[in-house]
């Protein structure tokens, strides 16, 4: 009897369970794929017929190649190699950042100027850009560093006594990696979600820091393909400094077979060679990916026993600190349950939001026309309308990521986007408006956390900006946490929690710098109907905590609920606003009515 055919005789059983146990004992035979199994011989076959050529062919002559691997002239041709690669590659992705920020600025000078340095490095060989430099000192006999267009030098030297061979091939070798680098750059930045930029910008993040703690980061993904292609492909484009007689690794091949006519043993000297950088950088790639690819999955990356030892380590640590500090969170506190009278932190007095006269258009669509309003502190409002009638551009007006054509608007008399002297009003750099924005919190309807950053650090990452403590900012971050029943989910990445989850991180990140005024751009939107009252349950407690809320929602039923006032927005005007019973249950308004209408049916 062959085995495909044997099945073990099953037991009787009576009951419910006997057609669960009637398969207890079948044989699963897996599939065969026939094609995968003739391709796999075929491998083996041409990887044993290469072998077998490359080693039992005498032409290759490897006891040549063994007496000259290790041999002194070609470790120092090594060694120069890797330090041109290591030179060029730092000076040039140090010069790729700025360039690359700088094609993306607000400047069309600057970045047309940006454009022309790329289009021109990119386009020069190497080894063309290399011979220019070297014989620079016939252009020009002498570097000067000073004031342009005056006789003040600061710095002046004999241009062939200060470009040698080696300073020409690291300045041409970066000039031209920087080119292709910048590009790699821009590339992975534009590739960031416009979300992350705004939601870095609504937490009131410095621009230094959005760029170098949330685009770059999320940039490097993108980024780091490329860019290590490009050193690669440096680090084998270093041969063409044979062009200055640089002893390089190629060069001193090259003289070595000259001499000894073993050329092709010398070539796979060189190849070889080649093939363990290659192979170094791979690995160190790897490496790299795997760190700047942090959250991008929902799976949880398996940390090496090193690093689990080491973090332990930081962790112990810490705490020790903490605890010397006085700084340590009390464990029941934190992890306290929730009540439904449960306040958020300590009460505090929410801003008061006034609105005037405030227009905004798109081109020709005029999104916002002649709008005012004014929120009491501490207050509720809710704004209801149609798709396009211009809730969020008002909202997002309100925290000044959108500025207006006309108007303004102004919190506790603060006028966002200006400086007011008496009757003047002066706008604003970006970086002072950024300060502003630490009292006007915003909660997006696609969540927008920070996909690097760990849950913990998504919500202390804005304390840590305006310079509160490490301690205190993470301390905080956990309570708040807390707050929204998520307190066991602090070291997790954002992908690895639900939407309704995310939503409530949001909030507490929101809620981390202790706004005046609390923005909403319709926070349930973008969830599945079984996880939107979680989130409107923590926005419940949040209507009791004296922040003021202004809430972009369709959800009827809970702006009947929790707020102090409704606004009705149609064609970018506010059409009629009151008290919830009076809008909602009698509107005067007959825009209100049909709307109404529909969204109740």
């Amino acid at each position: 009897m062959s085995n495909s055919s044997h099945i073990a005789a099953p037991t009787p059983v009576q009951g419910p369970d006997a057609r669960v146990h009637e398969y207890a004992h079948y044989r699963i035979v897996p599939a065969r794929y026939r094609a995968r199994t003739a391709g796999t011989v075929l491998a083996i076959a041409l990887i044993a017929v290469v072998i077998n050529s490359v080693l039992g062919n005498p032409r290759w002559g490897w006891e040549v190649f063994a007496q000259w691997f290790f041999s002194e002239p070609v470790l120092s041709g090594l060694g120069r190699t890797l330090l041109l690669t290591a030179l060029s590659a730092l000076f040039g992705f140090l010069l790729a950042v700025p360039l690359a920020l700088a094609r993306l600025s607000g400047s069309p000078l600057l970045a047309g100027f940006v454009w022309t340095y790329t289009w021109f490095f990119r386009s020069i060989p190497p080894i063309v850009l290399l011979l220019l430099l070297n014989n620079l000192g016939y252009l020009y006999e002498t570097v000067w560093i000073g004031v342009p267009f005056t006789r003040l030098t600061l710095f002046s030297a004999q241009t062939t006594e200060m470009i040698s061979p080696f300073l020409a091939a690291v300045l041409g070798l970066t000039l031209n990696h920087a080119a292709f680098a910048a590009e790699a750059i821009r590339g992975g930045i534009l590739s960031v979600d416009h979300g992350q930029r705004e939601a870095a910008a609504a937490l009131g993040l410095p621009r230094a820091q959005q760029a170098w703690r949330i685009v770059l980061p999320q940039a490097m993904r993108a980024v780091l393909p490329t860019a290590f292609n490009d050193v690669i492909g440096l680090a084998k484009g270093t041969s063409v400094v044979y062009i200055l007689a640089m002893p390089d690794l190629f060069y001193a091949v090259q003289i070595i077979y000259h001499r000894n006519l073993e050329v092709i043993p010398l070539l796979m000297v060189a190849t070889i060679w080649y093939l363990i950088i290659l192979t170094v950088l791979s690995a160190l790639q790897a490496r790299v990916e795997r760190h700047f690819a942090r959250g991008a999955t929902r799976e949880q990356m398996v940390p090496s026993r090193l690093a689990v030892l080491f973090g332990r380590w930081r962790a112990g640590r810490g705490s020790a600190i903490a605890v010397e500090a006085g700084e340590a969170e009390a464990p029941e506190a934190v992890n306290a349950p929730r009540t439904k009278d449960d306040g958020w932190a300590e009460r505090r007095v929410g801003g008061k939001v006034r609105v005037h006269n405030v227009s905004k258009s798109f081109g020709t669509l005029k999104v916002l026309n002649n709008v005012s309003l004014t929120v009491p502190s501490g207050s509720v409002t809710v704004i209801l309308g149609q798709s396009g009638s211009g809730k969020s551009t008002l909202l997002r007006s309100i925290n000044h990521l959108e500025s207006v054509d006309e108007g303004f608007i102004d919190v506790d008399g603060e006028f966002i986007g200006y400086r007011r002297e008496a009757r003047t009003l002066y706008e604003l750099k970006e970086k002072d408006i950024l300060k502003q924005r630490a009292d006007v919190g915003m909660v997006f309807q696609h969540f927008n956390l920070f996909p690097h950053l760990t849950i913990i650090e998504n919500i202390a990452e804005a304390p840590l900006a305006v310079g509160v403590p490490r301690a205190t900012a993470l301390t905080e971050a956990r309570a708040l946490l807390a707050r929204v029943g998520l307190t066991g989910k602090a070291d997790a990445w954002p992908r690895q929690l639900s939407g309704g989850q995310q939503q409530r991180v949001a909030i507490a990140r929101a809620l981390a710098l202790k706004p005046k005024v609390l923005l909403f751009d319709e926070p349930t939107s973008a969830l599945d109907p079984e996880l939107v009252n979680e989130v409107l349950d923590v926005i419940r407690q949040l209507a009791r905590s004296g922040t003021t809320l202004i809430i972009v929602t369709h959800e009827i039923g809970f702006a009947r609920e929790v707020a102090d006032t409704v606004v009705f927005m149609d064609g970018g005007r506010v059409v009629e606003s009151g008290p919830p019973a009076k809008v909602l249950g009698d509107p005067t308004h007959p825009r209100t009515r049909e709307f109404l209408s529909k969204v109740l049916q």
